[in-house]
């Protein structure tokens, strides 16, 4: 099912789906006629909510083209929004609450009208690192039921021995009863979607740490310094999640020479003529004797340069470490403590 663009307006009710036909008339309807949901079944109730929390606006003549025989009665109803807290507010009147909050947590968790279709859709990384720790029989089972192109990703994101053992189960595997697929099913569910949606929902303040670490140093400080005034512990919150090109200093070692090899030498130069003599001079003591003396030489000859090639500078090499960080060959630091942060 596809996700719409927020902001766009649906004016071609031609266009829509079965489920987001569904979930037009069900917003329309509102909470008073909700017992209407209880007709459906079970997956039914969540492929329209999937498609009422991703809808957006609809316009008017949509809603009334889809309820021609209660035109008279909703011709002036206007347009309406679907979204992840409408949907919820909805479900809430018809179910406990608890099984709403299981439900949409798997609508915002990735896209699929299976657990298998939705497994399909988890990074290989993200599930290996959770089935590295369940039985090897489980793992079969689980490698078994979803498309061997992503199989074959997840195995080789296991660590070799248990995916040897994984194989090995796939190789003696016989027909799995009905009721040990539900359980894992089940499990899945409740242990790893629930979580994976739960995680995904990114931070306000995150996300504009991000767009904050992309400006330049005089945009940042413009920006920073206006939000201080507005809302002084939104801008701290940004501050602290932001990691800045001095946070490399919290590199170790070993993470300091995996960046430099994968640093082009003329952005290093560039790059380190901003930056403060400390982060310098643990660059230079990473790199041998002659290296950092040449290093030092192509500084000099480089003259007096431009703040702005500098910061482009700084900004890829902060770049460069994330990237690094994300494949799992260096560690970086969060800039706002001592807690060591993944990016």
């Amino acid at each position: 099912m596809s996700t719409r663009l927020k902001g766009k307006t649906i004016v071609d009710a031609s266009r829509l789906s079965g489920p987001e036909k569904a979930a037009v008339i069900l917003l329309s309807l509102g909470e008073d006629h909700a017992t209407i949901w209880r007709s459906l079944d079970e997956e039914e109730i969540k492929e329209v909510s999937q498609a009422m929390a991703s809808l957006g606006t609809v316009s008017a003549q949509v809603v009334e083209d889809l309820l021609v025989e209660f035109v008279s009665g909703m011709s002036g109803a206007g347009a309406i929004m679907g979204s992840f807290e409408q949907t919820q507010k909805l479900l809430a009147a018809i179910m406990p609450s608890e099984k709403v909050e299981n439900l949409m947590e798997e609508i915002r968790g990735p896209a699929g009208r299976t657990m298998w279709d939705k497994l399909g859709n988890v990074n290989e990384a993200v599930l290996a690192n959770y089935l590295k720790n369940e039985y090897p029989q489980t793992v079969a089972v689980v490698l078994s039921k979803i498309k061997s192109e992503h199989a074959a990703r997840v195995l080789g994101s296991l660590p070799e021995d248990f995916a040897l053992e994984c194989v090995t189960r796939m190789l003696r595997m016989e027909p799995v009863q009905r009721e040990i697929l539900d359980k894992i099913e089940q499990t899945l569910r409740t242990e790893f979607m629930s979580n994976l949606a739960r995680t995904s929902k990114r931070d306000s303040h995150e996300m504009m740490a991000e767009i904050f670490n992309a400006f330049d140093r005089q945009t940042e400080a413009r920006f920073i310094a206006a939000l201080e005034e507005r809302s002084r512990e939104s801008a701290e919150r940004i501050r602290a999640l932001m990691f800045v090109f001095e946070d490399l200093s919290k590199l170790d070692p070993g993470g300091v020479q995996t960046l430099l090899r994968a640093v082009e030498k003329d952005q290093l130069g560039l790059a380190l003529k901003g930056a403060s003599d400390a982060l310098r001079e643990m660059f230079f003591s990473n790199m041998s004797e002659r290296a950092a003396k040449i290093m030092r030489e192509d500084m000099e000859g480089m003259g007096p340069v431009r703040l702005k090639d500098v910061d482009q500078a700084q900004m890829n090499m902060v770049q460069v470490a994330k990237d690094l960080a994300a494949k799992g060959e260096i560690m970086l630091a969060g800039a706002g403590g001592d807690d060591e942060l993944i990016y």
